[in-house]
């Protein structure tokens, strides 16, 4: 059996710089993972099986269209491709994550099934082919298959490893309430924003540079589900050294200098907001695996 990790993917900044003329939006995004997230095992099987567990197990259906056996299905096909044989598998997702919350829930988890299925079929896949695939199921998927901090541009397929990103003290919330990412798009005021500035460490320490940045989407978000923003305004009040919402939301993040005042905050948001989506842990440092 393969046991793989679908870690939630925070964007500690996203600056929308751009859109192309299909109506994709162009983006410079600063991305990082937490410690913490969905997981996936997967084993042989006499024929393909698929089920979900775990808190939020009920807010998918195993039966219907799912990212993790499109998955499945477009690796198995690439596999055979490249003339390899496949196996029948079991896999079982447990679902610790909310759904369509801006932190890859959906796109970690394909990204994991297909890390879990070339460990487990002992596949060789050439890189341009698997990037292909990955897009093809979503544009944070590439993101998400690398599971460690980094920069991406373009609609996310163009990734720049940022291996001198440190770990952070997190804590996650959500109301546990949906916003619509097209939605949220169209309501942008401004699509030509700046990049993200170069990180000068003579300079600043990472959380005032991250400080200085800014998700160009929390706006719009905001303006659908006002929750957001009293998200932000618990999360500024509990301490947290950045606040910010993480891709088109509804999750938000606030970044600690220490894990006491982190424990602090959890505890403080739990006991007021027992309905909320409330996690707590650090990110993965830069080269993590």
């Amino acid at each position: 059996m393969v046991i793989e990790a679908a870690r939630a993917k925070i964007n500690l900044a996203l600056h929308v710089t751009g859109q192309r003329a299909d109506g994709y939006h162009l983006l410079d995004s600063l991305v990082t993972f937490a410690d913490f997230g969905d997981e996936l095992a997967i084993r042989p099987s006499a024929q393909d099986r698929f089920e979900i567990t775990g808190r939020f197990a009920e807010t998918l259906s195993a039966d219907a269209d799912n990212l993790v056996t499109r998955a499945r299905d477009g690796l198995r096909g690439l596999a055979e491709e490249l003339g390899y044989e496949t196996c029948p598998v079991d896999i079982t997702l447990t679902k610790s994550l909310p759904l369509s919350s801006g932190i890859g829930g959906g796109s970690a988890d394909a990204a994991a099934t297909l890390r879990g299925l070339m460990r487990l079929w002992n596949l060789d896949v050439p890189r341009d082919r698997l990037a292909r695939l990955c897009l093809s199921l979503g544009a944070d998927v590439p993101m998400c298959l690398e599971s460690s901090p980094l920069i991406a541009r373009g609609i996310g397929e163009d990734i720049e490893p940022l291996a001198t990103l440190p770990s952070f003290f997190i804590l996650l919330v959500n109301p546990l309430k949906p916003v619509s990412t097209p939605q949220i798009f169209r309501l942008l005021t401004s699509k030509t924003n700046r990049p993200l500035p170069p990180f000068d460490p003579a300079q600043s320490d990472w959380l005032d540079y991250l400080a200085g940045l800014r998700n160009d989407l929390q706006e719009p978000a905001q303006r659908l589900l006002s929750d957001i923003g009293e998200c932000l305004q618990q999360l500024e009040e509990s301490g947290a050294k950045v606040c910010r919402m993480s891709g088109s939301g509804a999750t938000c993040f606030g970044l600690y200098r220490d894990e006491m005042a982190l424990e602090r905050a959890a505890l403080t948001l739990e006991q007021a907001k027992p309905q909320w989506y409330v996690r707590a842990g650090r990110t993965l440092e830069g080269n993590a695996s």
